[in-house]
């Protein structure tokens, strides 16, 4: 968290003081937006998915099959024969997420006000000024960013001796899966974002160090305040003999 402050502290410098980067930034910037080798269509299709109208859908989506799957293993657990209710907060990493998501346009709005960064050429005549840092690759980060996380942190990933090692090794193999297409998705939507001409680059890699930042605050509110329950310290009734 503190490395993804720090850096967006340095661009957010260089683009109000128009350092040097930002000079490098938009050479890169009309480079790339030129480039034949990325089909126009295909990043206009990424650069829409980091629309609040798609990502949002997504992660509510997300958000009620982790609480459909903690309901469903406290069920289980319950005809399993375990003693108590649902594990403690389990509605607090989904809530949480949801307020990550809301906290983007209030953290991205004020900075592009205060620092009104012309767009790129393909963006003028639009009567807007604000680019930095972009809110379409915020939203994407953090929306699809804390979609992979309650994936890979949700309910009915218990951890213990009793739950051997194949499971574990699926559950590892389903974490890199998950983060990996988190990654690729934000990568698509910040090349289509500047390809088409939409924001600089420096517009997109700012926007994902504030992302970064607002996913290791749900990170840490989370480990906090609902930790994971593991399978060793899930409570079971005591057999009853005959």
């Amino acid at each position: 968290m503190l490395l993804c402050a720090l850096l967006f502290a340095v661009l957010t410098w260089q683009v109000a003081a128009h350092g040097p980067l930002r000079a490098y930034d938009e050479r890169l910037g009309r480079g790339i937006a030129g480039a034949r080798e990325i089909p126009s269509p295909v990043a206009g299709f990424f650069a829409d998915l980091g629309n609040t109208v798609v990502a949002l859908p997504l992660l509510l989506g997300i958000m009620g099959l982790v609480v459909v799957l903690a309901w469903v293993g406290w069920r289980s657990r319950r005809w399993a024969g375990a003693t108590g209710g649902p594990p403690g907060r389990w509605w607090l990493p989904p809530l949480a997420a949801g307020l990550a998501l809301a906290a983007v346009p209030a953290l991205v709005v004020p900075l592009k006000l205060w620092l009104a960064r012309p767009g790129p050429p393909q963006m003028a005549g639009g009567g807007q000024d604000g680019f930095f840092p972009s809110g379409h690759a915020a939203t994407a980060a953090v929306a699809y960013g804390v979609a992979a996380l309650l994936l890979v942190r949700g309910p009915g990933r218990a951890t213990g001796p009793g739950t051997g090692r194949a499971g574990r090794r699926n559950r590892g193999l389903l974490s890199v899966a998950v983060a990996t297409a988190a990654v690729l998705l934000n990568l698509g939507v910040g090349v289509g974002l500047v390809r088409r001409g939409y924001h600089w680059p420096l517009d997109v890699l700012g926007s994902w160090c504030l992302a970064g930042v607002v996913l290791a605050l749900w990170c840490a509110v989370c480990d906090r305040w609902a930790p994971e329950v593991t399978a060793s310290s899930a409570p079971v009734s005591a057999p009853t003999g005959g």
